[in-house]
């Protein structure tokens, strides 16, 4: 199974850069780990690289998906966030958000994690899904059938680090691959900037995940550019399985008028 990748990160108008993105494609599976370090409090960095870090050093990609396994990983990643917590007073409530997607390349399986409000988008016969539910504050009133207006949409019940130690993170079920899926993982500071019809129409232009990162930031810009509000960290990783510009590239004049200047 072909699997062509990329991967950027940006810190927009903050002061530094809390995000991390990570990848490990071997033989028979690949990892592809996002984390966004949680604002406001000092440390989200380090619980960020400790969780890439630790979920890719446990990973092996000589060895077939194994669901528990994973599930170990990010446990691991967990734990060592809050070793860190104790270890160093400084940091005892630092915390990270993951997303996190596993590929069986012989199966042609997937299998992904995620903690807090990094997302996971999945681009499959001409539409994009995403496929991760927000452990936020605004997705649970959401759900309850509540109005959100108003609501700091960055208000998190669960990151790694962060609430009861006995939480776990949301895992999906074991999915089957189908050639020309395009994944999408990606830090809030991404999916806000942009709408997933922009992330939609800017892949039915582009010939390889590179171009479609980079017509994406392009839109991000022009957003920040035309918003009161301050760019955050925007991070992202884009997976292809397969041939995905087979079937992506439905061009239209109305869409691309929004990524770019028509002229007369």
């Amino acid at each position: 199974m072909n699997i062509t990748i990329a991967s950027m990160s940006n810190k927009g108008a903050r002061e530094s850069n809390q995000d991390q993105t990570g990848e490990s494609i071997g033989r028979r599976s690949a990892c592809f780990v996002v984390c966004d370090g949680v604002a406001g409090l000092p440390g989200g960095e380090v619980a960020a690289e400790l969780a890439r870090n630790t979920i890719l050093a446990r990973f092996n990609g000589d060895q077939h998906l194994n669901a528990q396994r994973i599930r170990q990983y990010v446990n691991d990643a967990n734990r060592a966030i809050r070793s860190q917590q104790k270890a160093v007073s400084e940091y005892q409530r630092m915390g990270t958000t993951l997303v996190s997607l596993f590929i069986d390349r012989d199966y042609e399986l997937a299998y992904w994690a995620h903690a807090g409000d990094s997302r996971l988008y999945l681009f499959r016969r001409g539409y994009l899904y995403h496929v991760t539910t927000d452990h936020s504050l605004v997705q649970q009133m959401k759900d309850a059938g509540h109005q959100t207006e108003g609501i700091n949409s960055n208000l998190l019940y669960f990151a790694l680090g962060m609430g009861d130690e006995d939480r776990d993170a949301s895992y999906s079920d074991v999915v089957s691959i189908e050639d020309g899926d395009a994944f999408l993982l990606c830090t809030d500071g991404f999916w806000h900037g942009l709408s997933q019809q922009h992330m939609q129409q800017s892949l039915h232009m582009v010939n390889t995940p590179d171009e479609w990162l980079t017509l994406m930031q392009q839109m991000i810009h022009k957003n920040e550019q035309q918003s009161e509000a301050s760019q955050d960290n925007y991070s992202a990783i884009a997976v292809w399985v397969g041939d995905p510009q087979d079937t992506t590239l439905l061009h239209s004049l109305s869409e691309a008028a929004q990524f770019f200047p028509l002229r007369d």
